[in-house]
C-alpha cells in the first residue's frame, strides 16, 4: 500500500524515511508534536507493531512554520500533527470506492459527550460535520449517519453497547474517541475494553474501517498514549486533535478560550478544527486510493485481558434474561441519554426483599447505574445467591447524575450465574437506576 503524508497537500516538503526507535534528539519524539525543526510521524512495519517506541518512524524535515489563524486552513505543522499514526488504509479505501460508485455507505461515531456534540450542539458537532463533508464529496452515494456519542461514557460503556449502538446499523466506518472520558485510575480496564472495542468492531461482518481519535482537557489531560499504542498494534489509523491543538496554543497562535468554552469541550470553531483534521487524513486516501491494496492486517494476537471483553453486551428492560423485577420497573422517560432503564424508589425504613435478577451465560458481569446528585443510595449486588459487591450511587455535590459503570466479578470460564440487584433501605427517598446488565 503506498503511504502518504497528507503534509504534502499543503506544502512541497523534503521526506527522509528512517527506520528508528525513539531518537535522543528530543526535536523528535514519538506521539509528541511536531516542532520547528522536525516531525514524527509513525508508520507501521509489515508485521503489527508492539509498541509506539518499538515503531518505525518517518522524519519530515524542512516544514514551512506558517502562523495559524482560527477558522482558516490547517498548517503544514498541523497536518503532521494530526496524523500520529497512518495505519492501514484498505478498508477505508474500500469505503470510498462505495462512495465514488454511488452505493449506500453507513459511517458511525462512537464516544462520549464531544462526539455527541456538547458545546456545538447536533447540526456543529465534528460528527454532522464530517459527514457533511462526505456528502458534499461523495453526492450520488447515500451516506447514513449514526452518532452513538453519550455523555459521560468511556471505553466500558462504549464497547458494551457497540452492538446495540453502533453494529445494528451495520456501519461501513466507525470513529472512536474516549480518550479525555477514559480515567487513568481505571487504565486497566479502559485498555482492555478499548481493545475489546476495536476487536469487536474490527471482526464485525460488514469488516468496517475505524479511525481512532484522541482530545484533550486543557491542561493535556488525556489518555492518548494509551490508546494509540493500541491502535498501533492493530494498525488503525489514529488522528490526534491533542498534539495538533496544544501545538499551536503553546506557540501562541491562539488560546484554549478560542476553541472551548469549558476545560474539556471543543466550542463551534474546535469542532470545525477538528473536522478538518480529520477530512484532511481522508482526502489524502481518496487521492491514492487507487494505489492502496486490499491487504488488511489480522488481528494481532493478544493476550487474555485483550480478548476479555471482546464480545461484550448488555441486557436491558425488556430482555428474556431478566427474569424478576422486584421493586424495579423500567421506566420510561430515560435516563442519562442511554435508553429507559429499570427504577426504583425506595423510602425510608422500608424493608426491600425484592430487586432486579438475572440469569446470564457469562464470564465478566457489571452493571451500569444511575450515579445521583441527590438521592442515591446503596445498591447490594448478589451473584449466586452471595453478596459480592455494595455500590454507592451517590454523586453529592457533583457535576450532575449519570450513568457510571461497576465491574462486579470475573470468573475463569464462562458459565451460567444469577444475578440480583437490591436496594439498601434508608433514612430518606432514594432513586435507583439500572440502565443496564453488562456482561461478556
Amino acid at each position: 500500500m503506498k503511504k502518504f503524508l497528507s503534509v504534502f497537500l499543503a506544502a512541497s516538503l523534503l521526506v527522509s524515511m528512517t527506520g528508528c526507535n525513539k531518537p535522543d534528539d528530543e526535536s523528535v519524539v514519538s506521539g509528541a508534536p511536531a516542532t520547528d525543526e522536525a516531525v514524527s510521524s509513525v508508520t507501521p512495519d509489515e508485521s503489527s507493531v508492539a509498541t509506539t517506541s518499538s515503531t518505525e518512524s518517518a522524519v519530515v524535515e524542512d516544514i514551512p512554520e506558517v502562523p495559524y489563524e482560527l477558522g482558516g486552513e490547517l498548517t503544514p505543522t498541523m497536518i503532521a500533527n494530526s496524523v500520529l499514526h497512518e495505519g492501514n488504509q484498505a478498508r477505508l479505501a474500500r469505503v470510498i470506492r462505495k462512495l465514488q460508485a454511488g452505493e449506500d455507505v453507513t459511517i458511525a461515531y462512537l464516544g462520549g459527550s464531544i462526539t455527541q456534540g456538547s458545546s456545538a450542539g447536533n447540526e456543529l458537532c465534528y460528527a454532522r460535520l464530517t459527514t457533511n463533508w462526505f456528502e458534499e464529496q461523495f453526492p450520488e452515494a447515500k451516506i447514513n449517519y449514526v452518532n452513538a456519542g453519550i455523555g459521560a461514557t468511556g471505553s466500558y460503556i462504549g464497547l458494551h453497547r457497540a452492538d446495540r449502538d453502533v453494529l445494528a446499523h451495520d456501519p461501513d466506518l466507525v470513529f472512536i474517541d474516549f480518550s479525555v472520558n477514559d480515567t487513568s485510575d481505571r487504565m486497566a480496564i479502559n485498555n482492555a475494553t478499548y481493545e475489546g472495542l476495536i476487536r469487536k468492531l474490527w471482526s464485525y461482518e460488514t469488516a468496517p474501517a475505524i479511525i481512532c481519535l484522541a482530545m484533550t482537557q486543557e491542561n493535556g489531560t488525556s489518555v492518548q498514549d494509551e490508546h494509540s499504542e493500541i491502535a498501533i498494534r492493530y494498525d488503525i489509523p489514529f488522528i490526534s486533535y491533542r498534539n495538533a491543538i496544544l501545538d499551536v496554543i503553546d506557540k501562541g497562535y491562539i488560546v484554549w478560550d478560542d476553541i472551548s468554552d469549558d476545560n474539556i469541550h471543543p466550542n463551534i470553531p474546535g469542532h470545525a478544527v477538528l473536522t478538518k483534521m480529520i477530512t484532511n487524513y481522508i482526502q489524502g486516501v481518496v487521492d491514492n486510493v487507487d494505489s492502496i491494496g486490499d491487504e488488511e492486517p489480522e488481528l494481532a494476537e493478544t493476550d487474555a485481558n485483550g480478548m476479555k471483553y471482546q464480545n461484550a453486551e448488555i441486557v436491558v428492560p425488556g430482555d428474556a434474561r431478566c427474569t424478576a423485577t422486584g421493586v424495579f420497573a423500567e421506566h420510561t422517560g430515560g435516563f442519562g441519554n442511554f435508553g429507559n432503564p429499570w427504577l426504583a424508589r425506595v423510602s425510608g425504613g422500608t424493608e426491600v426483599d425484592g430487586g432486579l435478577e438475572f440469569t446470564v451465560e457469562a464470564q465478566n458481569i457489571g452493571i451500569l447505574y444511575g450515579k445521583m446528585v441527590t438521592k442515591g443510595g446503596k445498591l447490594d449486588v448478589y451473584i449466586d445467591g452471595e453478596l459480592v459487591k455494595t455500590i454507592d450511587c451517590t454523586f453529592p455535590g457533583g457535576w450532575g447524575s449519570y450513568v457510571e459503570f461497576a465491574e462486579i466479578t470475573s470468573f475463569d470460564e464462562v458459565g451460567e450465574h444469577t444475578v440480583k440487584l437490591v436496594p439498601q433501605s434508608l433514612d430518606d427517598a432514594a432513586a435507583y437506576y439500572v440502565s443496564a446488565l453488562t456482561i461478556s
